[in-house]
């Protein structure tokens, strides 16, 4: 068992490292104001190769493998969450376009996605009615005149405003998940309507939108992998999107208890600094170690992926720790705070309401106790 990171994800780490503390971190709180992540920033993220770390380089990737692709979203989470969330999805859909797509799709679309043509990639699979349980999806995909003719409605769709292709789930067969096709359809196409983004708790400056599809007609070739394969191409992008959201996790916590370590060495209270008070260092002690076991379990998982073994139950161990424990440091980093901790003049107000919905997205903390669930009940 080898600890030590390849000179390869050393390089990313910190080229998102530095990325994070030079842009992302003094800015984080004024875009949550605007509600915005610059495009000069999502730009300046695909010029670095944060936008296909897992993509091959022949398409424009960084080529550098999962456990790399995990370390840089920690690194640009600990700077801004909701950038983190724009840079996830899109490296999802650029994995999932580069793994079964054709030669024609990921020329078209992977290559534009690495190198910033298109700001963001969005993954169109919850509905209103179908959240946890994709088996109950509405829309439907029919094919008329050689086309593809999709209606029904998305919701909750990451980079809904600014994703250059979105990949949309539709119904092609019978009911249940063995009915399911995924496509790829361009930002623009008509009779796609773009609706308004929610207003959130927390992710502020990454929009979260609902989409509707109005006899949205796609050719017949935006076909994603072989019909009635969409639910299987589901859980494959969810297994390595769980690692990512993990990994945000783990950057968002992380934040908070450099924060909390810092104003613990600097506040004052009876005459000492409150890092000497035994209460303060048992909230920094249980802090550092939830992280450190997040880290293992996140790395675990990656490793495992890249090295072409089954991970699914180690990513859902990793995305369920993870997010529970990063609450529980945003939550202490707030408690060591005080009310200044409560306040938005510090970034652990803003990293307590951002993490809280890690345990909800790519699949709720009760969904991946009942994958982990059925993993050791097979054994």
């Amino acid at each position: 068992m080898d600890f030590e990171l390849s000179e390869t994800q050393a390089m990313v780490r910190d080229t998102a490292r530095a990325f994070s503390d030079r842009v992302l971190r003094p800015r984080a709180a004024d875009f949550e104001r605007a509600e915005h992540v610059p495009s000069d920033v999502l730009r300046e993220m695909a010029d670095l190769g944060l936008m296909g770390v897992n993509v091959p380089a022949a398409l424009g990737g960084a080529e550098a493998g999962a456990v790399a692709y995990a370390l840089a979203i920690a690194e640009i989470a600990r700077g801004c969450s909701a950038t983190a969330v724009i840079m996830a999805v899109t490296n999802m859909v650029a994995e999932v376009i580069t793994k079964v797509g054709t030669d024609a799709q990921r020329a078209a679309h992977v290559t534009k996605i690495t190198s910033g043509a298109y700001e963001a990639a969005s993954f169109a699979l919850s509905e209103p009615g179908a959240g946890s349980d994709p088996g109950a999806m509405q829309t439907t995909a029919v094919r008329r005149d050689g086309r593809w003719v999709i209606n029904g409605q998305k919701q909750w769709i990451t980079n809904g405003d600014r994703a250059g292709v979105f990949v949309v789930w539709a119904r092609t067969g019978g009911p249940g998940t063995a009915g399911l096709s995924a496509f790829l359809v361009e930002k623009g196409a008509p009779g796609l309507t773009l609706g308004k983004a929610e207003d959130k708790m927390g992710i502020r400056a990454s929009a979260t939108l609902p989409l509707t599809f109005d006899d949205c007609e796609v050719s017949d070739d935006a076909m994603l992998g072989p019909e009635g394969s969409g639910f299987k191409l589901a859980m494959m992008a969810l297994d390595g999107g769980r690692i990512g959201i993990g990994a945000q996790s783990l950057g968002i916590a992380s934040g908070a208890l450099d924060e909390a370590r810092r104003y613990a060495g600097e506040r004052q209270q009876f005459g000492k600094p409150i890092a000497e008070f035994q209460a303060v260092q048992w909230m920094i002690a249980d802090s550092h170690a939830d992280l450190d076991a997040s880290r293992l379990m996140v790395l675990r998982a990656a490793s495992m992926k890249e090295a072409g073994k089954g991970f699914s139950q180690e990513a859902a161990m990793a995305k369920l720790w993870a997010s529970e424990a990063a609450w529980r440091v945003c939550s202490r980093a707030v408690q060591v705070l005080g009310g200044y901790g409560y306040t938005r003049e510090f970034s652990v107000e803003r990293r307590m309401r951002d993490v809280r919905v890690t345990q909800i997205y790519e699949g709720t903390s009760e969904v991946q106790r009942v994958v982990i669930a059925r993993g050791e009940l097979r054994r």
